[in-house]
């Protein structure tokens, strides 16, 4: 089984080598440059797009539940209230 997975790896990479290879060879017959295979991220990407849904779920929580204005809170008829020990 480990033998089949490194023969399936290394036939994958032989793959992705010659892919390569024909690219930087097409680029070089056509005269232009070869740009490199690379994954475009930005971490900052991340951290803002969290920061942004925090900010559109927090925006619409009720005022009650941010500290807000609690005037109705004495109108709770269904909670007994018990002794503190």
């Amino acid at each position: 089984m480990g033998a089949v997975l490194f023969v399936s790896l290394l036939a994958a990479a032989a793959v992705l080598a010659l892919l390569w290879g024909a690219r930087a060879l097409w680029a070089r017959l056509t005269g232009r440059p070869v740009a490199p295979w690379t994954m475009r991220m930005d971490p900052r990407s991340g951290w803002s797009t969290v920061y942004r849904s925090t900010a559109r779920w927090t925006a619409q929580a009720p005022a009650a539940q941010r500290g807000g204005d609690l005037s109705g809170v004495h109108d709770i008829t269904d909670v007994v209230p018990r002794e503190i020990r």
